[in-house]
């Protein structure tokens, strides 16, 4: 059995774009996902951080999402709550132009544990 004092938390980022990115002049959008690419670099590279998988919904979900259904997910393993917090405030410092990545996209993030694995999965 898992020692629940060493093991991860187990972390679902929820990423919505804002109606300030749809209200961009065509053509303008690119330096956000510029923006949004650099924060996931970024997310990868936090120390702390596993990320296990990621799924993004832009082709079927057309429009701003302020919540549920969000626009993409990312699922990681993070080692502890501040280094969460340490990932969602990639959204304030991530620049786009003048602006913070915040200006366009929100995050939020559900933490719990992992399910025990199915004994036919192992």
């Amino acid at each position: 059995m898992p020692d629940p004092a060493n093991t991860p938390l187990r972390v679902l980022f929820c990423i919505g774009v804002n109606q300030n990115f749809f209200d961009l002049p065509t053509g303008q959008g690119k330096t956000v996902w510029d923006g949004f690419t650099t924060m996931l670099g970024r997310l990868h590279e936090l120390p702390g951080v596993t990320v296990l998988g990621t799924i993004d919904d832009d082709q079927h979900m057309v429009g701003p999402s302020d919540s549920w259904p969000w626009t993409c997910y990312v699922l990681a393993d993070v080692v502890d709550q501040p280094t969460v917090t340490a990932a969602c405030n990639l959204l304030r410092t991530v620049q786009v132009g003048e602006h913070g990545l915040w200006r366009y996209m929100k995050i939020e993030a559900r933490l719990g544990r992992p399910l025990p694995e199915p004994e036919a999965a192992r």
